[in-house]
């Protein structure tokens, strides 16, 4: 097999419509624009949102919310979700990532107190809900939070 000798498969490919190219063609004459009007002239085309005239739906719709910038998103991890650990281990960002709990790696880490911990597990995350915190230390666990700056 050459490179010179490849082909598609049959059928796979279809040739492009030549608009304007006769009448034979069946797309000569107006090349597939229709009669007249705004978008059979050439560069005619409204723009995207452009409703005639008429107040855009964008612009009759009130303004809400907004999304402020010092905003932290975290990955979040239940408690429920650290059973896979043994008890007593060190349950840290790689220890996480490991058993495929961390979606987005790089954002950093809150633990949060849906469901319950069973076991005594040592923890490092970036933040800790004061419900999971309570919780994990019922269970004989400790927590491990970066200090602050």
């Amino acid at each position: 097999m050459e490179l010179n000798t490849l082909s598609p498969a049959p059928g796979s490919t279809k040739n492009k419509k030549r608009i304007g190219r006769g009448i034979g063609s069946g797309h000569g004459k107006t090349a597939t624009k229709g009669h007249k009007g705004q978008k059979a002239r050439s560069g005619g085309s409204v723009k995207p949102g452009f409703e005639g005239g008429q107040m855009p739906l964008q612009r009759r719709l009130p303004k809400r919310g907004f999304r402020p910038l010092a905003r932290t998103e975290y990955v979040v991890i239940n408690l429920s979700q650290l059973d896979v650990f043994e008890t007593g281990s060190t349950v840290d960002r790689d220890a996480m990532d490991a058993k495929g709990l961390l979606k987005k790696s790089a954002l950093p880490v809150k633990v949060l107190a849906n469901g319950s911990v069973t076991k005594a597990l040592n923890i490092k995350a970036d933040k800790f809900s004061k419900a999971a915190a309570d919780k994990i230390a019922a269970a004989g666990g400790s927590i491990e939070e970066p200090s602050r700056a």
